[in-house]
């Protein structure tokens, strides 16, 4: 087959005898492109099957046959069983498609011998051409390789030639430096010789000594030859071999001769003139590095005279024997430093133009001023006191010499801060200004301590003396007539506590002065923190501790005037007056606790809040550090808190001791028991309850001002607890008819109205049951076994109230009530 320029596919046919069909003849061109096997089957029956097609058509028009589609004949079932009958067959061109498909097998087969030859022969070409480029590659391998080598072999070569051009090269510069030195040499022997020609005679010089513009080379010769002679005239004498010359013979003269030439030069040492010092400096940097000229130039500045540095300590200090106040040293440093760092300003500049290494002058320069000049004004100014026997402090005390330490360590701080911008080389200005009060700090944190406990103990003399003129002033008058006795008594003051909190965070700003590291600041203003405490807790402890102690006089007042029944009625008149007496000082005993522990309550939150604001930043850093500072401060406190915790019992025991001389002196029998029960009863609380009440609600009014929190209502829970008992056990001793039950349960209603004022529950709830049980007094007999129906728990005490009905005997109330009550339970 043969595809034509429209694309389809033509076939080559020959002619056959036998079918008269042309065989189709293949070609491998037929399978390249979109090969589809379909097309190939169709090109291959197309021709054959037409032909049957119309035969078909034309023998199925009688019989009604279906339409012929794609080459295939439908017929209907009885169309079928009628060609069953004809003698003809039914696909008369299958020999023909017969031949056709075997003669396209026969030609596939050759066609897949040729495609397998024409592959054979390609895979052993593409077999050859690999080879070919393998051996290729490996050739070109050996040659890189061999490259590589050459270039490896060049490169040491170019190595070795450059290192032979090294040495070459060093060998010329040492030959250069030899042939310089044989030249240095050979001039130094001529200039010798020349020095060493008559002794004294230094006339017939080179040049060189006699040209000013060269001083400093000919110093440099001069130094070098000196050196010279004066070491081989040391060997000279030294045990030589025999028959050695002694070729250096006679260099005694050329010595001599030098040193009178060196001694000209440093004649000019004594002139001063900018310029004239230049020159100085030139000549004697080449005999001691310049070292001596710097040294001898910082030594004749006037700025460190004996004079000067005397009226430095005048200054700072002012007249002799007067005491310098820090102040005035502040004022005096400051100007002083200023002082001190315009004049090292102004030779700066002049050093700047005169030696050829200023930095280095300047470095000598400073460190002269803070090794000498500063030094010797802090010995006069910074005394160090004893600690065994401390200064007093009418003379200053030890806080004198630590506010004079910290003034010193801030100005000559500033003092090395300026002096480092104007300049000082390599030199630690810092370090050495550390140095300066190396001996002050190692000690300084056992001199605030002490300090601390000097200023204290000042205080608390003067508090002492203070309130000893206050008592002596007052006299003792007004005790006999029920004037407190805390009135001579030194009370608590938030002003002291503050005064303390001062001084220490005045300490505490030292050590944060003189304590660069972290650790060390924490132990330090841990250790000044701990002295507050200290003061603070024995401070307040002991307030509170007087304050108890008025009550406990007080206490022992109210117990001397207890008299019996059988007393005139002078004497119980007398009693009776002193127990007001008694009576008034344990009120104002009471009163003067309450704010003994009022101001002691703000002295620990004065503390408290100092702690957290300036104390406890310095200690969160170090682990632990704060930690145990608050462990400190609690155990400090705990002892006020003992103290606060006995007193405030005595304070109850001093409201229930008069408490129940009102209720014994005030109370009557026929208020509870009037004798005419039929008159209308009284509304009104009585006389004794009326009191009782007044009295609390005044002496209890410092209480609730004093006391705060969980203080407070821990306190008024307890009073009101003993407040209920007192009462209980004071109406065990009346009778009660229903009148007097009344004006019961009104005393009942009247206290039970203050003690609400207490917030206390419990205590509210006592008196609730209180007013019921005072029902058992005004109902009928018959009505007291349904009285506490709801309330079964107050049964008991409501039977001992029973008892105290005037009618308990006659209407055999015991007997009822037992039968009754007994059965129910």
């Amino acid at each position: 087959m043969k595809e034509t320029k429209d694309g389809t596919r033509t076939r080559r046919i020959s002619e056959s005898p036998s079918t008269g069909i042309d065989p189709l003849i293949l070609d491998i061109d037929d399978f390249k492109g979109d090969f589809s096997f379909d097309s190939l089957f169709g090109n291959l029956v197309n021709e054959l099957l037409p032909s049957y097609l119309e035969e078909e058509i034309d023998t199925s028009d009688g019989h009604g046959n279906d339409i012929v589609t794609n080459g295939h004949l439908r017929t209907p079932s009885d169309a079928v069983k009628l060609a069953s009958g004809f003698s003809s067959p039914l696909f008369p061109e299958v020999d023909a498609l017969l031949s056709l498909f075997k003669n396209s097998c026969t030609q596939l087969i050759d066609l897949r011998k040729q495609i397998d030859g024409k592959l054979y022969n390609l895979k052993k070409e593409v077999s050859t051409q690999d080879s070919k480029h393998r051996k290729t590659l490996s050739e070109l391998e050996k040659g890189v390789d061999g490259l590589f080598d050459s270039f490896a072999r060049l490169d040491s070569r170019i190595s070795s030639v450059g290192q032979t051009a090294a040495k070459i090269g060093d060998h010329l510069q040492s030959a250069d430096a030899q042939r310089e030195t044989a030249s240095q040499t050979i001039d130094l022997i001529k200039y010798l010789m020349e020095f060493n020609s008559s002794p004294g005679d230094l006339m017939e010089l080179s040049p060189l000594f006699s040209d000013d513009s060269r001083v400093a080379e000919a110093a440099s010769i001069a130094q070098k030859l000196r050196s010279f002679a004066e070491e081989d005239i040391g060997r000279q004498g030294m045990p030589t071999v025999v028959g050695n010359a002694t070729a250096s013979r006679g260099l005694e003269v050329a010595v001599a001769n030098l040193q009178e030439y060196c001694n000209d030069l440093m004649q000019h040492r004594k002139e001063g003139s900018c310029l004239q010092w230049q020159n100085v400096a030139k000549i004697l940097s080449q005999f001691n590095r310049g070292t001596s000229a710097m040294q001898h130039y910082v030594g004749l500045r006037p700025m460190f005279d004996v004079e000067v540095m005397n009226e430095d300590a005048k200054l700072v200090l002012g007249d002799s024997g007067s005491q310098p106040s820090p102040s005035n040293a502040a004022r005096g440093l400051s100007s002083l430093y200023k002082e001190i760092t315009d004049t090292v300003r102004k030779e700066a500049a002049t050093i700047t133009a005169v030696f050829p290494s200023p930095k280095d002058v300047m470095s000598i320069l400073v460190q002269r001023v803070l090794e000498d000049r500063v030094p010797k004004l802090l010995e006069k100014l910074l005394v160090k006191p004893s600690l065994i026997n401390p200064p007093p402090m009418e003379e200053g005390g030890l806080i004198l010499y630590l506010r004079m330490l910290a003034v010193a360590y801030e100005k000559t701080q500033d003092l090395s801060r300026d002096l480092h911008s104007v300049g000082c080389g390599d030199l630690d200005v810092e370090g050495l200004m550390e140095s300066l009060f190396l001996p002050h700090q190692d000690v300084y944190i056992e001199y605030e301590q002490a300090s601390l406990r000097q200023l204290y103990k000042a205080k608390m003399e003067e508090l002492r003396i203070e309130s000893q003129q206050s008592s002596e002033s007052t006299g003792t008058i007004g005790r006999s007539k029920g004037a407190s006795i805390a009135s001579s008594q030194q009370q608590i003051s938030v002003a002291v506590v503050t005064e303390f909190v001062r001084w220490n965070e005045e300490a505490t700003s030292r050590c944060t002065l003189f304590s660069s590291q972290p650790a060390t600041l924490a132990d330090n203003v841990r250790a000044v923190f701990t002295c507050l405490l200290d003061q603070v807790s024995l401070y307040i402890t002991d307030g509170l501790e007087r304050a108890r102690d008025s009550l406990t006089e007080a206490a022992s007042l109210r117990e001397r005037f207890v008299l019996g029944t059988s007393v005139s009625r002078r004497v119980a008149a007398a009693a009776a007056s002193a127990a007001e007496a008694a009576a008034a000082a344990g009120e104002s005993s009471f009163k003067s606790f309450m704010v003994s522990v009022q101001r002691c309550g703000s002295s620990v939150a004065i503390v408290q809040q100092y702690f957290a604001n300036s104390i406890s930043r310095f200690l969160l850093p170090v682990d632990g550090a704060h930690a145990a500072s608050c462990d400190e401060m609690a155990t400090a406190m705990s002892s006020a808190e003992g103290a606060a915790y006995k007193g405030l019992q005595q304070c109850i025991e001093t409201v229930m001791a008069e408490v129940e001389r009102l209720l014994s002196a005030e109370q009557k029998a026929t208020d509870y028991r009037s004798p005419d029960d039929s008159i209308v009863p009284d509304h009104r609380p009585t006389n004794a309850c009326s009191r009782v009440v007044a009295y609390l609600s005044r002496v209890l009014e410092s209480a609730f001002t004093a006391l705060e929190g969980l203080n407070k209502q821990a306190f008024l829970t307890e009073l009101g607890n003993r407040l209920h008992k007192g009462l209980l056990n004071h109406w065990q001793k009346f009778t009660f008819n229903p009148s007097g039950g009344l004006r019961l349960k009104r005393d009942i209603t009247e206290y039970g109205e203050f003690v609400r004022s207490f917030n206390a529950p419990t205590v509210d709830e006592k008196f609730e049951l209180l007013g019921i049980m005072a029902n058992v007094f005004i109902v009928a007999p018959e009505s007291l076994s349904s009285l506490f129906e709801g309330t079964p728990s107050i049964r008991k005490d409501a039977q001992r109230f029973i008892q105290l009905r005037d009618d308990y005997k006659s209407a055999k109330l015991a007997s009822k009530l037992a039968s009754l009550w007994g059965s129910s339970t």
